[in-house]
């Protein structure tokens, strides 16, 4: 019998992902089911990759028949309206089943997600990702994974589906620190080559040559690699959105808050972006950080 796969939420990352699950597993093995809340975006999905979508009458009948649920949605209500709500998936997932979250949340619910299933004898894991929209697309994603190592062998093969590195962090909610960690980092790599960007340009130096000159030493970032010939001309119209960062950043100040830790540079990048974000630059890649100063 045939496993049956479900996947849900079909934004610019899981609309890819859920594409190279049809792609790459066994159809005589594995079937893949996708749901989404916007139904022109599954029947697009549908039609491009030739997999199966549900609506919401359809999602609920067929529930109890995944052995897996994958889901990559917005922020913590969106989250936990899909898995939690006693009107939706919740009470209808089988005893045996397991979900795996790809969704960037809090620590808090991840921790909740946790508990509420293991009361139905689901297994949960919170698997959030790096790499971006391309990543996405290539299906070179990291995921940075929180649950039981039986939890996650069992869930591997598919997370190779469209991830180039797959890392189990720790516990239940590790994957959700890791993320926070990657977001404070590539908060602080982006306010650095915005600066310096300013600095080049006060200067009048050609910025090819610049890059030429320190992109292979110790200021090498992916960040630099990828966004600094963009940042340098204006170009924001692709990647990470800041409204998402937004988001993010939010969840790691929290968690902050809650261990000790002191981050007062991500703080004020974080009210930068919330700045920009109220300026109308909500929907622009992260490296719109730029624009604060300009």
């Amino acid at each position: 019998m045939k496993s049956k796969i479900l996947f849900c939420g079909l934004g610019t990352m899981g609309y890819p992902m859920a594409g190279h699950l049809v792609q790459k597993l066994d159809p005589a093995s594995f079937e893949v089911f996708v749901y989404n809340r916007t139904i022109k975006k599954a029947e697009k999905w549908q039609r491009e990759f030739k997999g199966v979508f549900l609506n919401k009458k359809e999602l609920l009948e067929k529930a109890n028949e995944f052995h897996f649920v994958f889901s990559c949605l917005g922020q913590d209500e969106d989250v936990e309206a899909f898995l939690l709500d006693k009107n939706f998936l919740y009470p209808r997932l089988s005893e045996g089943s397991m979900v795996v979250d790809h969704s960037t949340i809090s620590y808090r619910l991840a921790k909740k997600l946790s508990e509420e299933l293991k009361k139905k004898k689901i297994a949960f894991m919170d698997a959030p990702i790096s790499g971006g929209e391309i990543g996405a697309q290539k299906g070179i994603l990291t995921v940075m994974a929180g649950g039981s190592e039986i939890a996650f062998k069992e869930a591997a093969p598919f997370l190779r589906a469209y991830s180039r590195k797959i890392v189990l962090v720790g516990e239940v909610g590790s994957g959700q620190l890791a993320k926070m960690i990657n977001q404070i980092c590539i908060a602080g790599l982006l306010q650095g080559l915005s600066e310096g960007i300013r600095f080049a340009r006060q200067e009048k130096l050609d910025f090819s040559k610049v890059l030429e000159a320190i992109s292979g030493g110790a200021a090498q970032s992916w960040q630099m690699d990828n966004r600094a010939k963009t940042m340098h001309r204006d170009e924001y119209d692709f990647g990470f959105k800041i409204k998402w960062m937004v988001k993010d950043l939010k969840y790691a100040l929290e968690q902050g808050r809650s261990n000790g830790a002191k981050l007062p540079i991500t703080e004020e990048i974080w009210q930068r972006y919330k700045d920009l974000a109220a300026r109308g630059h909500g929907n622009k890649d992260t490296s719109a950080l730029k624009l604060y100063e300009d």
